[in-house]
């Protein structure tokens, strides 16, 4: 099981900052991958960012990338976003998610989180 977080408010100005977190109950090996994705209304789940659960390397959709930071704690088992430079088209629900390999496609991942609302008004 996933449980994703939102640590501080779910609703802020462009410019803004935001982090989220995503705990895992089970124990994640080397080959996994920890993602984000998000949806906003009326479109698909999109890839935002990755990490390699084992190497920490990572990976990020280039609307993100500079604004957007993954990183993993092996020992609390949890993965982070932090979201700066907020801009409005960043507003969605996100989603956490494991596989068991790097993959841009939602359909790759097994297991997610519940989601959670980040709002960015202008």
């Amino acid at each position: 099981e996933v449980s994703c977080r939102r640590l501080g408010g779910g609703s802020v100005q462009a410019g803004g900052s935001l982090r989220l977190s995503c705990a895992a109950s089970a124990r994640a090996f080397s080959s996994h991958v920890m993602a984000w994705f998000r949806q906003a209304p009326g479109k698909e789940r999109e890839f935002v960012a990755a990490v390699r659960w084992g190497s920490g390397r990572t990976y990020y959709a280039e609307s993100v990338k500079g604004r957007f930071t993954t990183s993993r704690d092996r020992a609390e088992n949890t993965v982070y976003l932090q979201m700066n430079s907020l801009k409005p088209e960043d507003t969605a629900v996100y989603y956490c998610a494991r596989g068991n390999g790097l993959a841009y496609a939602p359909a790759e991942y097994k297991l997610w989180g519940q989601g959670t609302l980040v709002t960015v008004s202008s």
